[in-house]
């Protein structure tokens, strides 16, 4: 107990939420390796049950659900009652800020999930998927294409440079 609550005053006075190895120490969390957290993460009551390919990005506020808790109203009739689902993430995956999880989901290789979506059902690679409940957008492909025409390649070691770039570029 007191080593929970010593894990969420760190997480909640430092930028140590960024840092994946930290969930994997304390929740078990199975983490690859190259992962990247731009934010605070919710793994939920059972963070054991989340499996995280190499180089996954996970965005502010992504929340995992590994269990039902609708079944709260049979639990006068069924006081045991529980339902949980693993979480699979698959390698090379973008999942974007505000994201949901559903239990039962896996995510395979390659795959964009855009902000503020639920993934209430489990996804092929090579996708890309938006929306509540998250669907098919376009496959990776196809979001390469489109990103490399509207991409700009800039180096991020140089922040006021890249800045100046940006917004060059957009002002075009």
């Amino acid at each position: 107990m007191i080593k929970k609550i010593i894990f969420r005053l760190r997480l909640a006075i430092s930028n140590e939420y960024e840092t994946p190895e930290i969930y994997s120490k304390h929740l078990n969390v199975a983490i690859g390796k190259n992962a990247r957290f731009t934010g605070k993460i919710n793994f939920g009551s059972e963070p054991f049950l989340i499996s995280i390919g190499n180089h996954v990005t996970l965005a502010h506020n992504v929340t995992f659900h590994t269990h039902d808790g609708g079944v709260w109203v049979f639990r006068e009739k069924y006081p045991n009652i529980n339902v949980y689902g693993k979480i699979t993430i698959g390698n090379n995956v973008f999942i974007g800020s505000n994201v949901i999880i559903l239990p039962n989901v896996s995510i395979g290789d390659n795959v964009v999930v855009g902000a503020g979506s639920v993934v209430t059902k489990s996804i092929m690679s090579n996708l890309v998927v938006a929306g509540n409940p998250a669907r098919i957008i376009r496959n990776i492909n196809e979001y390469e294409e489109n990103v490399l025409k509207k991409g700009i390649f800039i180096d991020s070691s140089n922040m006021e440079l890249a800045s100046d770039n940006i917004l060059k570029h957009l002002n075009k």
